[in-house]
């Protein structure tokens, strides 16, 4: 009885790894790339007649792995967020593939405006394609899915980064006190793709990225105004503007944060407003993103602004904490189009000086674009911070997708490059979309910018 039992069990399971073994498929690589250079081209989707979706990771891979289409002839839409395939002549963009287990295949795609899309630098699976075809097998998980609209700045010789609500693999709530990390201060060891940007995240015991940033009160803290700022001992300090949070967007409460080194938190330095029948809004606050600035008679200032600076303080701890010291600047309201009679209604960005232009530049996402009501990305030049702005130029689109709060980042490339680059965050948050894109939703999305190739 026993060697019947052992033979019938032996049976089942040599039946059972047969089962698998014929439904097992061995992946087919689609290598998206950009024709004009010829590099890889991160999230852009092909989607089948039957509706399977499939997004480039950050070496533009695809690894089409449905048994129903091996060794079949299969069209695939092609969308790319600003690079396209050309329309056939019944007006459809796509492309015909025969996938053939263990093959490849290259599908060039046309870039459509002048930013270069390098790939994403929050979130997972980043190059989750290209892993499940052997490849990228040094790159390791770092524990986030997704998290909102980023901040940083240079501390005591590393890059400080601050990003709002997060989303974690182990319930629909995640963080959100902000969460935090550092890296060295050009974090990027190539400008071209494929990218990969390495945290040092601030975790908790579990090893899970924590809170930074637990105000007092109910609902997310956000922050806000991020920078750094000697005090009357020149000892740096990471300051902010932090809002309290209700009802998903409304501010009950706005107030100043510093970061203690040695606890690695924000703490609540003053409380600016609560709402009042006298003061129903909040007042102007530091707010933005941050640049330093010198008139000219020499002194420093931090200008706050979103994108164009609507506050300025004297570039000291001691001046950002009083009130008294600051000032409320005026901010242009729409920014004219290069050879044209229209103008653009900025929605946020950031401003940076550019050596190589020798002008201050900036990147915003337009309100009410073409594409997508909070989706498209201008750029425009000034001879001062403050304005005229002026020239604005289209360099990036996304097709009914939201990409906000873009932020510039001077420090990555060498003094004087042409190259600028920025990112923003990606998510279908205020736009149409009903589903979101797997894996760069909610996450941050980095562009180059050649700045001797446009101008």
């Amino acid at each position: 009885m026993r060697t019947v039992f052992i033979k019938t069990t032996f049976a089942l399971a040599v039946a059972l790894l047969t089962s698998v073994s014929v439904f097992a498929v061995q992946p087919f690589r689609i290598s998206v790339i950009d024709e004009s250079n010829g590099w890889p081209v991160p999230l852009v989707e092909l989607r089948t007649l039957h509706n399977v979706r499939f997004i480039s990771d950050n070496a533009g891979v695809i690894a089409f792995d449905l048994p129903e289409l091996m060794n079949t002839e299969t069209w695939f839409a092609v969308e790319g967020h600003g690079y396209v395939v050309p329309k056939d002549g019944f007006g459809y963009q796509g492309v015909r593939i025969t996938p053939r287990p263990g093959e490849s295949t290259t599908i060039k795609v046309q870039r459509q405006l002048a930013a270069k899309r390098l790939g994403r630098t929050t979130g997972a699976g980043i190059f989750g394609e290209s892993q499940k075809l052997g490849l990228e097998t040094d790159w390791t998980e770092q524990g986030i899915l997704g998290c909102d609209s980023v901040q940083n700045v240079i501390h005591n010789g590393r890059l400080y980064w601050n990003w709002g609500d997060t989303t974690l693999a182990n319930y629909p709530l995640g963080r959100f006190h902000m969460i935090g990390a550092t890296t060295q201060m050009q974090p990027l060891a190539s400008l071209e793709p494929p990218i990969r940007l390495r945290y040092h995240y601030f975790v908790d015991e579990s090893k899970v990225v924590r809170d930074l940033a637990r105000m007092p009160g109910d609902g997310p803290t956000w922050l806000n105004g991020y920078c750094s700022l000697p005090d009357r001992s020149g000892t740096s300090r990471i300051v902010a503007t932090y809002s309290k949070i209700k009802d998903t967007l409304t501010v009950y409460e706005v107030g100043l944060c510093t970061w203690e080194d040695e606890k690695s938190v924000f703490e609540r330095s003053s409380v600016i407003w609560n709402p009042s029948a006298e003061n129903p809004n909040p007042p102007a606050t530091p707010h933005g993103h941050t640049v330093l600035w010198k008139d000219d008679a020499g002194k420093s200032w931090v200008l706050f602004g979103d994108p164009f600076p609507t506050l300025k303080c004297p570039a000291t701890y001691e001046a950002w904490a009083d009130r008294t010291t600051w000032s409320v600047t005026d901010a242009q309201a729409r920014v004219p189009v290069r050879n044209g009679s229209d103008s653009i209604e900025p929605h946020r960005g950031s401003i940076a000086w550019n050596d190589f232009r020798k002008k201050w530049v900036t990147v915003f996402t337009q309100k009410f674009g073409d594409s997508s009501p909070l989706g498209e990305i201008w750029y425009a030049e000034s001879d001062t911070p403050f304005g005229p702005w002026k020239d604005a130029i289209k360099v990036v689109t996304h097709d009914d997708y939201t990409f906000y709060n873009p932020k510039i980042h001077p420090g990555f490339t060498p003094n004087g490059s042409p190259i600028l680059l920025f990112e923003a965050t990606f998510t279908k948050f205020f736009s149409g979309t009903k589903v979101a894109t797997p894996r760069y939703d909610y996450n941050q999305v980095l562009y180059r910018l050649d700045l001797d190739s446009i101008l």
